[in-house]
């Protein structure tokens, strides 16, 4: 199973769970600026404890590995859990929105696109893909967070409501960074490509 494979079958469970859903990271930034390779695929879910078992019960064991308890703590305690794919080393992260004004509001602003041939799926707004962007930077995650963020201005930059971002940037501490990033795209200097951690 291909990376592509991976993500339509997922998107294929939730849509069919009618389970609420974005998808984010890296893979998000590729959709609205410069694609490049990742490994995971990042999805924002809103997973209620009723759906735990249908949704563990779409990935059988024989394929997929997927702890059901892991799954129902991460619920619980809304934290990160993951499902791997042993055959091919495909794995997604989803993510539990936390309790704070943007985390929690980032999936009523997703918006529905054609992912893939014959597949239509939800991805966070370009505005909040730069804000986990801002971040995963914040936290230690490299300067490639920084150049996908730049990929997406040059890309989809008329589709970036910048006073929305800096709302959120003023309100989470990123201010500083954001402006950093603009400017560096305003002046046509790349983001400088120091190794990834």
């Amino acid at each position: 199973m291909d990376q592509i494979d991976f993500l339509r079958y997922t998107i294929e469970v939730l849509e069919r769970l009618e389970i609420s859903y974005a998808l984010v990271g890296s893979f998000g930034s590729s959709i609205f600026g410069e694609p490049r390779f990742t490994r995971d695929i990042d999805i924002l879910i809103d997973l209620p404890e009723t759906k735990v078992s249908p949704f563990c019960s779409a990935f059988p064991p024989s394929e997929f590995y997927l702890s059901e308890t892991a799954v129902r703590e991460s619920v619980r305690f809304r934290r990160q859990f993951n499902l791997l794919h042993p055959g091919s080393g495909n794995k997604a992260d989803f993510i539990l929105p936390r309790n704070t004004p943007w985390s929690g509001s980032q999936l009523s602003r997703s918006i529905r696109i054609q992912l893939l041939p014959n597949l239509e799926g939800s991805v966070a707004s370009p505005v909040d893909v730069i804000i986990g962007k801002l971040w995963y930077y914040s936290e230690g995650g490299g300067d490639r967070h920084l150049r996908d963020i730049a990929g997406i201005l040059r890309v989809s930059g008329a589709l970036v409501d910048r006073s929305e971002v800096e709302r959120w940037c003023d309100d989470l501490g990123y201010l500083d960074i954001w402006r950093q990033v603009t400017a560096t795209v305003e002046d046509h200097d790349d983001i400088s490509e120091s190794p990834d951690p």
